[in-house]
């Protein structure tokens, strides 16, 4: 892909579009660029005065907003069991974890889960599946959201205000970021796991 056409596909008219196809997909896939595409767009916001940052930050966190919506209308209609995917070891690995930190706490665990891959998923099917007041759950999770595309697309902002030579380095810079925050946060949120299995295997 050359500069110019990634620079036309992060500014023009078309880039906010495809960004919230992604965050929408992602809350679905998690190997859908989400995140990247969020921070990808701040950058170019900031470099390239594409767009103010606010309207970055209101596409994305309303695209987020409605693909969680969407697997919470998931989780209350069909549950947690009615179709094969749902019913492999890791999903219902992930479907009880989540339960267990919705019973600990749902704004934290609607916070904390937009970050962990695939928890995002979990978290907001399993929240539908028991019973969180629809009015409760759309709420916290339009925070979330909005939090969420606050620190993405600033994450970007920061690297175009950064990185020197205009917004096709920035924009390739924070997509570098992106991705490595994401690594990042996985790698961590599998060593935090990693105690309690080995304290149930021992017990």
């Amino acid at each position: 892909m050359t500069s110019d056409a990634l620079l036309a596909m992060t500014t023009g008219p078309w880039g906010l579009a495809a960004m919230a196809l992604l965050v929408l997909g992602d809350a679905f896939l998690v190997v859908v660029p989400g995140e990247v595409a969020v921070t990808a767009l701040g950058a170019a916001a900031a470099a390239q005065g594409a767009g103010p940052l606010c309207t970055v930050i209101a596409v994305a966190a309303a695209a987020a907003w409605c693909g969680d919506a969407c697997c919470y209308a998931l989780g209350r209609l069909v549950g947690t069991d009615r179709w094969a995917w749902m019913r492999t070891a890791r999903v219902q690995a992930a479907f009880a974890w989540a339960r267990r930190r919705l019973r600990e706490g749902t704004a934290t665990v609607l916070f904390t889960a937009r970050f962990v891959p695939f928890a995002r998923l979990a978290v907001n099917v399993v929240a539908g599946a028991s019973g969180v007041r629809p009015g409760r759950y759309l709420c916290l999770a339009g925070i979330a959201a909005t939090g969420w595309a606050v620190y993405q697309a600033v994450v970007g902002a920061i690297v175009a205000s950064i990185v020197p030579g205009g917004p096709v380095p920035a924009i390739v810079v924070s997509v570098a970021v992106a991705v490595g925050l994401g690594m990042l946060v996985d790698a961590l949120s599998r060593l935090r796991s990693r105690p309690s299995r080995s304290v149930r295997r021992n017990g």
